[in-house]
């Protein structure tokens, strides 16, 4: 069947990426993506991944005369579709203008036109267009819980193929939906964007996912894991703790943003830092002593103060120098909510990837990138490159205090080594700690299990384990 304008009304759903509604279109009609979107002179190629199938958070960004003909393909008005497709007013240079009346499109990624993409709700989807067909939505991490069928959204942006996740036995991922709606609304009586505040909760939430391993009084975060994957996340726990870790924490990502809002908390902030007489933060200060309890985990506080160089701790410090009026470093304006690049949280694509690669060639060096610290990374990896310049140097000598430059060089690969080795055992002990049989890993970093075995037991010992 040929589409014919006006022929059949297919309303765009909100928050719809272009993309998703083209396809939906053409399954309307009878039509392959690919024939429909014949209809488009295209600029460029359809994203895809590695692997070389096409990604689901793709976007297309249309000019003039390709959003005409869209909304006359849906049967609705250009106005109806400007209010439902956050991309239709999104410009790209390399489009033309339109005035020969071409209907032109580029592809874009739908992360970087608008903001974060997910699935939409199957079962919504099917009774709002009578049709069983896949959409895709630009929905925020705080809104991605359908609560009319106890689904978890998951994001576009990944190589995988869940679109959602069950939490229909996890009431309290529910819950903390409809308490976001006043914690998002208490940000903006704080002057603070909501987006904001979410965005360094989540970071925050994130960092303590990943240290989680050697928690042994977590509870909580376990059971919701395996009740998300069905009842058993056993069989591939590092997938299920990538792919499940948004909807697990979500809880715990709202009380922290509810917990940062309030002023009393802060207040122990500055208490916590001496007020008028600076001194160190302690480990068992009120403030992380008292968050611990507001997440449901009195035992946590301690844990969360030693962790020096993570989101909380510039949270902490953006009061602190608020308080004092001390400017902070260019960038950082005294902003709490100022969210380092490095603290963001990883995406579930960026850690599938890791773990894809881990898979194939183990022990290749990519997965103590995924278990070390971001400041611990950008750490040795300056060093190393620190240590590179130092042998081009020494390359380059005709003259002067050669030798001098070799210790240099020496002490850096040196403190390169020790901090990889570091590294190298941190990845160890979580996959240990994660349930990977030891003999395994001995095995990928082609050692006895005998002597991996002793050397992770020295260093439980040498860092009071």
């Amino acid at each position: 069947m040929t589409p014919y304008p006006g022929l059949l009304r297919i309303a765009p759903l909100r928050g719809e990426t272009t993309s998703s509604l083209i396809c939906r279109i053409a399954s309307r009609y009878g039509l392959e993506a690919k024939g429909l979107r014949s209809y488009w002179q295209w600029l460029n190629q359809q994203p895809k991944h590695e692997g070389g199938s096409c990604r689901a958070d793709a976007e297309v960004v249309l000019n003039a005369a390709g959003r005409q003909l869209l909304a006359s393909l849906c049967g609705i008005g250009e106005d109806v579709a400007a209010r439902a497709l956050p991309s239709w007013r999104q410009q790209d240079a390399k489009l033309p203008a339109g005035r020969d009346g071409v209907p032109a499109a580029v592809w874009r990624i739908g992360s970087v036109v608008v903001g974060p993409v997910a699935f939409g709700c199957g079962l919504c989807t099917a009774q709002r267009t009578g049709t069983v067909v896949r959409a895709v939505r630009y929905i925020p991490w705080w809104d991605r819980v359908c609560v009319r069928h106890g689904r978890w959204l998951v994001d576009a942006d990944a190589d995988q193929p869940r679109e959602y996740l069950d939490v229909r036995r996890l009431p309290e991922v529910v819950a903390a939906q409809r308490r976001w709606a006043s914690v998002g609304r208490r940000a903006v009586r704080a002057g603070a964007e909501p987006a904001r505040v979410f965005a360094l909760a989540r970071a925050v939430v994130a960092r303590w996912w990943e240290g989680a391993y050697g928690w042994e009084r977590e509870t909580v975060w376990p059971r919701r894991l395996h009740l998300v994957a069905g009842g058993d996340a056993g069989g591939d726990l590092e997938w299920w703790r990538i792919v499940g870790r948004d909807a697990v924490v979500f809880p715990e990502v709202v009380a922290v943003a509810d917990a940062l809002l309030d002023p009393g908390m802060a207040e122990l902030v500055w208490a916590d830092s001496g007020a008028g007489r600076p001194r160190a933060l302690p480990v068992d200060g009120l403030f992380c002593r008292r968050l611990g309890e507001r997440v449901g985990r009195p035992w946590l506080g301690p844990l969360v103060a030693t962790d020096h160089g993570g989101p909380l701790i510039a949270w902490m410090g953006g009061v602190i120098r608020r308080r004092r009026g001390v400017g902070g470093p260019p960038g950082y304006d005294n902003d709490p909510w100022w969210l380092r690049q490095e603290h963001q949280a990883a995406t579930m694509a960026g850690r599938l990837r890791v773990l894809g690669k881990e898979k194939k060639a183990p022990g290749s060096g990519t997965m103590w990138r995924a278990t070390v610290p971001a400041e611990q990374r950008m750490l040795i990896t300056r060093t190393i490159e620190s240590a590179e310049e130092q042998l081009i140097q020494l390359r380059g000598v005709q003259t002067g205090p050669t030798a001098e430059v070799t210790r240099r060089l020496l002490r850096g690969l040196g403190h390169s080594a020790g901090l990889i080795e570091a590294a190298w055992k941190r990845t160890a002990v979580a996959a240990v700690n994660g349930g990977v049989p030891l003999e395994d890993v001995a095995r990928w970093v082609d050692m006895p299990a005998e002597t991996l075995r002793r050397m992770l037991t020295a260093g439980k010992r040498e860092d009071g384990g």
